[in-house]
């Protein structure tokens, strides 16, 4: 299956700490969300930057770009207005319990034969 991440970009800076009401409660059905589906194995990782700019990532997986986009278009931060989503594939490269020890790990064959000199 392929990996996604999404951005979620508030509409204001220090947005974590100038939530409304109505926006705290979104912003609670939303991290819901991602628990559900964390339960589910589709989440990799989430979670938002620190200080005034407050992005949001999450990296999960879906089937497909049109998959990923209505898992991305239905985050209640997203479909409420309170955010800007931005989506992109993604690969999870290097991965700390799956891949230490191994010096080529998360490369693909290309890197690996650069890397190889060949």
């Amino acid at each position: 299956m392929a990996e996604w991440i999404y951005f979620i970009h508030p509409l204001r800076d220090n947005f974590a700490a100038t939530m409304s009401d109505e926006e705290r409660d979104v912003w609670s059905v939303h991290f819901a969300r991602f628990q559900r589906m964390l339960a589910a194995g589709e989440v990799i990782l989430v979670g938002p930057t620190l200080g005034s700019v407050n992005t949001g990532i999450a990296i999960f997986e879906a089937p497909d770009e049109a998959a990923a986009r209505q898992i991305m278009e239905t985050d209640p931060t997203i479909a409420s207005g309170f955010a800007r989503g931005e989506l992109r594939p993604f690969r999870v490269s290097l991965l700390r319990g799956r891949d230490a020890g191994h010096p080529r790990a998360g490369l693909d064959e290309a890197s690996a034969a650069d890397a190889a000199g060949g």
